[in-house]
């Protein structure tokens, strides 16, 4: 790795982790240079805005949900869809500055981009709801419109952390909140499958969330 790719990729972790703690507005270059021991014209070199530093976050973010969405399918179907439930909340939670502070920036210029990457989040539920549905994992006795199901669970995963800002108060935010988004995720989905669906779901949740909190741990640490 370069020195120059070094530099940039500790800019953007001291970015990221600034923006999340105290918000877009509130972060001045000046601050994630020194952050990281360097001059604020090293940092404008590679950097030259707040608002570049946001555009290459969104892109690193939606590198990762793409690189992690190739290696899908590549077990049970609930395996599947816990692993790419959580993936996507741990991604939002990591990445939280760019849903609370979206207003922040949103009406800089080059900054109102549409975002295939979270059409293709929603697709993502869709076509497992799918999978589930043609492995029998639904309920026979229950109509269930898996498109109008698949958009009302990605709503309440991509937006759990706003309602845990603006409706429970919180400013920080951890990974057992998180948890508490899934299971809000859960009571809409688990009534609709069977009685097996659902004890197979809670067992890849349990194992999966459990691998995905103790990383969360190391990382904060």
């Amino acid at each position: 790795m370069t020195e120059r790719a070094t530099t940039r990729d500790r800019i953007l972790d001291a970015s990221l982790r600034l923006f999340n703690e105290k918000g877009y507005t509130a972060t001045t270059l000046a601050e994630i240079a020194a952050s990281i021991g360097i001059a604020q014209g090293n940092l404008t070199y590679h950097f030259p805005t707040k608002l570049q530093l946001v555009l290459e976050l969104q892109d690193r973010m939606s590198n990762a949900l793409r690189a992690h969405r190739a290696q899908y399918p590549r077990g049970p179907v609930t395996d599947d869809y816990v692993e790419i439930l959580l993936f996507s909340m741990n991604h939002c939670f990591q990445n939280h500055f760019l849903l609370r502070d979206r207003a922040q920036f949103a009406n800089d210029s080059g900054a109102r981009r549409p975002d295939p990457e979270m059409a293709k989040d929603l697709e993502d539920f869709y076509t497992l709801l799918r999978r589930a549905k043609k492995e029998g994992l639904f309920r026979r006795d229950l109509h269930v419109d898996l498109r109008v199901l698949a958009r009302s669970l990605w709503i309440v995963s991509r937006y759990w952390m706003e309602h845990l800002r603006e409706v429970d108060g919180l400013e920080k935010i951890t990974w057992a909140d998180q948890e508490r988004g899934v299971r809000h995720h859960f009571a809409i989905l688990l009534p609709c499958l069977t009685a097996s669906a659902r004890r197979d779901l809670e067992s890849s949740l349990h194992r999966v969330s459990a691998r995905i909190g103790a990383n969360q741990d190391e990382r904060e640490q």
